[in-house]
């Protein structure tokens, strides 16, 4: 198998606490995006203390060829996984938690209602953990959206990922304007924060970048990050171009000038990476 070797790495200093945590996420028997996805950030974070919880097991039903996680044919839901996610708060003692999930078209809900469970059960259990949810775009099903929202996250959050020029070859099975409606619906919600990020450097001009946040705060978005795509594995699509720190200082400016409440522009920035 050919070996897989980043052009840009974080590093961190090796810490006891990392393989601590990984542990402790492999004894509740949770995923997290921080493995799944090979995020850069895995170290820092987890030496941290902080974790993203990935929901609905770890296989995905679409093709993004952006994205590590396993794709294919997910296994049954687990209904004990609110639970667990909720005793690991619990003893990790977080102040926040990031939920998030593979896609499962397979669903009648899109797993809506998976999500809604996770959520009751933690703010249950502890109503001062701010929640956030990463999703997928549920097909743009209004009713699955709704199901989320109103289990009360602290911030709803869906990535659009990437400009809409990209979509056919990087999100085939994606719709950007469907995206949008998703988003512009969860922002209806008033006391809930709306959220998007998208990543740069698969191919995608400035303008386009531009074109796109503009298009997310009219859509509602109250917070946007912009990070550098970083491939994965050898079997995703091939950076195209590493982004210098000025253009992610220039998107931070024009985010400010849109008038986003939060904007986070930087190579490592990640949508569910605790800034």
């Amino acid at each position: 198998m050919q070996k897989f070797v980043p052009k840009i790495k974080k590093r961190w200093p090796l810490s006891v606490k990392v393989k601590e945590m990984e542990d402790f996420i492999s004894g509740m028997g949770l995923n997290t995006v921080c493995e799944e996805a090979s995020c850069p950030n895995k170290g820092e974070c987890f030496a941290k203390n902080r974790v993203t919880f990935l929901i609905l097991g770890s296989v995905c039903t679409r093709s993004c060829l952006f994205c590590g996680v396993t794709k294919g044919r997910p296994a049954r839901i687990d209904v004990n996984e609110p639970q667990r996610i909720s005793q690991a708060i619990e003893i990790l003692g977080l102040k926040e938690a990031v939920i998030t999930s593979v896609t499962r078209d397979d669903l009648a809900d899109g797993g809506a209602s998976h999500f809604r469970e996770v959520v009751k059960t933690i703010k249950a259990l502890n109503n001062d953990v701010a929640v956030e949810v990463l999703t997928p775009d549920f097909k743009g099903e209004f009713s699955s959206i709704e199901t989320v929202l109103k289990s009360s996250p602290d911030v709803f959050s869906h990535n659009v990922e990437t400009v809409p020029r990209l979509y056919p070859e990087i999100r085939p099975e994606a719709q950007y304007l469907r995206s949008l409606r998703v988003l512009e619906f969860s922002s209806s919600f008033s006391d809930i924060k709306t959220k998007s990020g998208l990543m740069v450097g698969m191919g995608e001009e400035v303008k386009e970048v531009e074109d796109v946040m503009a298009a997310l705060k009219k859509s509602g978005c109250d917070i946007i990050t912009i990070g550098q795509y970083l491939r994965p594995g050898v079997k995703e699509v091939e950076v195209k171009e590493y982004i210098p720190e000025k253009i992610f200082k220039h998107y931070e400016e024009v985010g400010k000038d849109l008038g986003f409440d939060e904007v986070y522009s930087s190579t490592f920035v990640r949508s569910s990476y605790r800034y």
